[in-house]
């Protein structure tokens, strides 16, 4: 009766917090994770107030909302497969034995982000709907784009070697996130401070796709929004 009565309410819990991350509303939580992770988090590993494990964690934490956004069977599946497969590269990484698979992980995160990408997208434009809560839901596949330039630098690192200089020291861990995100999101803004400079052809080649996407971007998805909004007034 009581296991009856604890699975009930495991299983409407669940399905409350899946009903809330396929909603607007999660968009402007999703903005709170995502400022975080840009703008704070690399100040607490700088610092040495957020351990390696600590943040490695949170990533994950992060990585699962894309299996609670994906609307589907064999959607959820897959993202939940990428979760467990990243999972599971990060405690053989972070465990006593001799194996490490790091770039496989960097990989299959990379992977779990680009996903987490296209799951937003497709609840930016649901519905063909605009209002605030979309605009915010634009601005968090920004963010994300952000971390996936991080990410990206982080595997040109374990491939090529130190593809950014500057006036910078790389620990050669996760620690590095911070110099990593700092730079995609100025490349992505198209800023360009000239303080950290790509060294390496990879890096060269990523940072104008980033500023690219960086410019396009905000034309083409904020003008479609802006159209979406415009044809529902009209057809009203």
């Amino acid at each position: 009766m009581h296991e009856t009565l604890y699975l009930s309410c495991m299983r409407e819990t669940v399905k409350r917090i899946k009903s809330f991350w396929l909603s607007d509303v999660s968009f402007v939580a999703l903005l709170l994770l995502l400022l975080l992770f840009c703008f704070i988090i690399p100040i607490f590993l700088e610092s040495g107030h957020l351990s390696e494990i600590g943040f490695n964690g949170l990533l994950v934490g992060l990585f699962l909302l894309s299996v609670l956004s994906a609307s589907g069977a064999q959607m959820r599946t897959f993202a939940l497969l990428l979760l467990v497969a990243h999972i599971t590269l990060k405690i053989i990484r972070f465990s006593d034995g001799p194996l490490s698979f790091a770039l496989v992980e960097r990989i299959v995160g990379v992977a779990n982000l680009l996903l987490f990408i296209f799951l937003n997208l497709r609840l930016l434009f649901r519905d063909q709907e605009a209002n605030a809560y979309r605009i915010i839901g634009a601005v968090n596949v920004y963010l994300l784009l952000g971390m996936f330039g991080a990410f990206t630098l982080e595997i040109l690192a374990l491939t090529h070697g130190e593809v950014l200089q500057g006036e910078i020291i790389f620990q050669k861990s996760d620690l590095d996130f911070g110099i990593y995100i700092y730079y995609s999101m100025v490349s992505l803004s198209t800023v360009g401070y000239g303080d950290i400079v790509p060294s390496h052809i990879s890096s060269k080649m990523l940072s104008s796709f980033l500023s690219t996407v960086g410019i396009l971007y905000p034309a083409v998805v904020i003008a479609q929004l802006v159209s979406l909004n415009v044809t529902r007034k009209t057809t009203e």
